[in-house]
């Protein structure tokens, strides 16, 4: 059985990173408040002290792709929008 990655908004990491690094809460605590495990909490927390990292996160696309995908999907109702007319 394969097991899923479970995915957390970007404003629970954030809010979960505060309690630990400004407010002074053991990981324990914060994850426990949060409702999420301390193994990842503890990896958040560990990434925000090593500071910005280069690698975009898996998942996520630059600026020029969604452009490109935008164009794309422009082009495509362009051509559904002159379907529908005929």
């Amino acid at each position: 059985m394969k097991k899923l990655k479970k995915t957390y908004p970007t404003a629970l990491r954030e809010e979960a990173v505060k309690l630990v690094l400004t407010q002074g809460l053991s990981i324990e605590q914060a994850a426990a408040g949060v409702s999420i495990p301390n193994g990842t909490l503890a990896n958040w927390v560990a990434a925000a002290r090593r500071g910005p990292s280069e690698v975009t996160p898996p998942g996520s696309r630059t600026v020029a792709e969604l452009e490109a995908e935008n164009a794309r999907l422009r082009k495509e109702l362009a051509a559904m929008l002159a379907l529908i007319e005929i």
